[in-house]
């Protein structure tokens, strides 16, 4: 990765000192073509003459010294009145008579909680952080199956309201419509990203049991047997004998998210996210069956041709063997 300020990547400066060096060109010139500076250009020539390709990487712009550093004896003294006093920043500043951001950046660099974490008693952490404590990926596909159901409305014939605006029609009628949500029940494979879905009309512990089913029989036939599932703590998985009978069909471990922490399972998350704004609420359909019906292009779409940030390409590309 190059510096953040830097115009040229690594592979950039290569192609500068191979145009000046190899070709024989002049400097100038090449600096105008790659968008830089003629001094630019020869620091980056003069760092190849002297160091090599190696002189092409980005040095760390960390001082060799700082003088006015926080001593070592006063990070220790910071840590020990806030392990005792268990106060804030602020307050740290007036005991200890080092400024406050000095001290929040004490705290964070040495992971100390926030104070809305701890027990006001005891200070042992009680509370979830919202940040999850571990990026990770699995290495390879169907190592991870993240599982989840997003509730959407279902649509009136003619219309909702994204449709036809809130003022239109009766307000008795709209009052007594009872249009019912869908149930759009997603595994996402952690790996790859690759998503599985299926609209269906509830979360009961049988229907989600059988999409499970359906979805480590999808996997294992792209190529990718699933070894283990994730999901939240609700009770049509927590509680259900049909869910545990299909894993263990499948030869496939359930794992739970923490309680109260859905980004633990944030990939599936993320997934429910796009396809209620890219699909669900992309553009204002007629009928609930018109939207049904564009879910299984949009999904081909996501899963084929769509591209994937953390992927860097379509998610079905990891599991093709070019």
């Amino acid at each position: 990765m190059s510096h953040v300020n830097a115009r040229l990547t690594p592979h950039g400066r290569w192609l500068l000192v191979q145009r000046v060096r190899v070709q024989g060109r002049p400097v100038a010139h090449v600096a105008r073509e790659l968008g830089v500076s003629r001094q630019c250009a020869h620091r980056w020539v003069a760092r190849f003459d002297a160091h090599g390709r190696a002189g092409l990487v980005d040095r760390s712009s960390r001082p060799r010294t700082s003088p006015r550093a926080t001593s070592p004896d006063r990070v220790a003294i910071v840590l020990a009145r806030r392990a005792v006093d268990r106060c804030g920043p602020d307050a740290l500043s007036r005991s200890i008579g080092v400024p406050a951001r000095t001290v929040s950046r004490i705290l964070r660099r040495a992971g100390v909680p926030y104070l809305w974490q701890c027990d006001p008693l005891t200070g042992d952490v009680i509370r979830a952080s919202k940040v999850t404590a571990r990026r990770y990926e699995h290495p390879r596909p169907g190592d991870l199956l993240h599982v989840d159901v997003k509730k959407i409305g279902r649509i009136p014939d003619g219309g909702g309201w994204r449709a036809t605006g809130r003022a239109a029609g009766s307000t008795a009628r709209r009052r007594n419509t009872r249009v019912g949500f869908d149930y759009v029940h997603s595994a996402v494979d952690d790996h790859s990203r690759v998503a599985y879905s299926e609209i269906l009309t509830d979360e009961k512990a049988a229907t989600c049991a059988a999409f499970v089913d359906r979805a480590l029989t999808r996997f294992a036939a792209i190529g990718a047997p699933v070894r283990a599932v994730l999901t939240d703590n609700h009770w049509s998985y927590s509680h259900s004998l049909a869910l545990r009978a299909v894993l263990a069909g499948h030869g496939a471990e359930h794992w739970f998210i923490k309680p109260h922490c859905p980004w633990q399972n944030g990939k599936v998350e993320r997934f429910n996210r796009t396809l209620a704004t890219e699909w669900a609420y992309r553009r204002p359909y007629r009928t609930n069956d018109e939207r049904s019906a564009a879910f299984t292009t949009w999904l081909e779409h996501y899963n084929t041709e769509r591209h994937h940030h953390a992927v860097g390409a379509a998610p079905i590309t990891r599991l093709s063997p070019t």
